[in-house]
């Protein structure tokens, strides 16, 4: 087993619904720090508690993540997992009754925590901080609002849920996607608006949230006043502006790096294993490479190999405070199995309170 304090930066998926060699021997590499899961993961709760007791089998230190915000991004939604509501659904709440707004949108966060950790879930990359400024089909309704005072407020809500159920949490797209009208997933978007607008705006909440956010993720944006490269690519956005000038102090998350806008830098398009460093050199704690397991996995496997011979070759640094920023996303308490969650009084209370 390696070094749990050394820094392992790669979060890596599989293709199917258990363990195969490949995987195994993946999941121990000494650079893989995480797993991601998607639905062609999922078949019922007893296959997913079981794979991810397997992984936790390999290395207990690996972060088993998943995105699961609500609405149309939720990976799991049959065998009694609870339908969470778009984001949305809790802003317009608010336009009603705020302080309603803010006691359901933690019970959103304690619901949606509770149910993943019950199955041997550690973390989800929520919540969406992006603002709707309606441009955007790829954010849209997973959005909480247009106002960053509400959107902030909001979120400040659902982690608090989150933290009850023993979950860290993950502020996204950094410092906001909802402008730009393009998606990344397939373009690479430009937002054409001064630091001072963005700051006063979409970025607002990360300040608010310094002491709360656990994690953050930034976009596969380039904005263009401020700088050249995409900001998960950016020292100016990364280590300048998010961490010096806004005071974050956790962990960064490179989004997918098999993403349209993730590895065209500099005019140049890159590799898996370039982008990824490119990714830690501008201030990323971690990678993500997703969905390229499929079909054998040789990106994958290509990824591990390129990143282990450029840090031989000292082209990135392993960083132990990188290492212990993702171990602190670990659960640090004990989770209540599917069976004592069902009968839990807070959890049938936030049940209670879900829109």
């Amino acid at each position: 087993m390696p070094n749990i304090f050394r820094h392992a930066p790669l979060i890596i998926d599989i293709a199917g619904l258990s363990l195969t060699p490949a995987d195994r021997r993946r999941l121990q590499h000494p650079l893989t720090g995480g797993f991601i899961l998607f639905g062609r993961n999922w078949q019922d709760r007893s296959q997913l508690s079981a794979l991810c007791a397997e992984v936790k089998s390999l290395r207990q230190d690996l972060l088993i993540c998943v995105d699961h915000e609500g609405g149309r991004v939720q990976r799991f939604r049959s065998d009694g997992f609870t339908h969470l509501p778009p984001m949305r659904t809790l802003g317009e709440q608010w336009m009603k009754d705020p302080l309603d707004a803010t006691n359901a949108a933690t019970a959103c966060g304690y619901v949606l925590g509770a149910e993943l950790r019950a199955c041997g879930v550690d973390f989800s990359f929520t919540p969406v901080l992006d603002l709707d400024h309606g441009a955007s089909g790829v954010i849209g309704d997973r959005a909480l609002g247009r106002d960053p005072r509400v959107v902030t407020l909001l979120a400040k809500s659902l982690m608090h849920g989150l933290l009850q159920s023993g979950m860290a949490n993950c502020g996204k797209h950094f410092p906001g996607h909802g402008f730009v009208k393009a998606d990344s997933h397939t373009d690479i978007p430009v937002d054409r608006r001064s630091l001072k607008s963005i700051l006063a705006d979409d970025a607002a909440a990360y300040e608010w949230l310094n002491t709360t956010l656990a994690s953050v993720m930034p976009a596969h944006v380039i904005y263009s006043k401020v700088d050249a490269r995409p900001a998960g690519f950016s020292s100016k956005w990364l280590n300048f502006i998010l961490r010096s000038q806004l005071g974050f102090g956790g962990a960064i998350f490179s989004d997918d790096l098999s993403m349209a806008g993730a590895r065209l830098i500099d005019g140049k398009k890159l590799s898996y294993t370039q982008a990824a460093v490119a990714a830690l050199n501008a201030g990323c704690d971690m990678v993500l490479l997703c969905n390229q397991s499929v079909g054998g996995g040789k990106p994958v496997d290509a990824l591990l190999d390129g990143m282990a011979e450029a840090l031989l070759k000292g082209q990135w640094e392993a960083l132990q405070a990188s290492a212990l920023r993702r171990l602190a996303l670990l659960p640090q308490t004990p989770a209540l199995s599917w069976d004592e969650l069902m009968v839990q009084p807070a959890y049938m209370h936030a049940l209670g309170l879900i829109p």
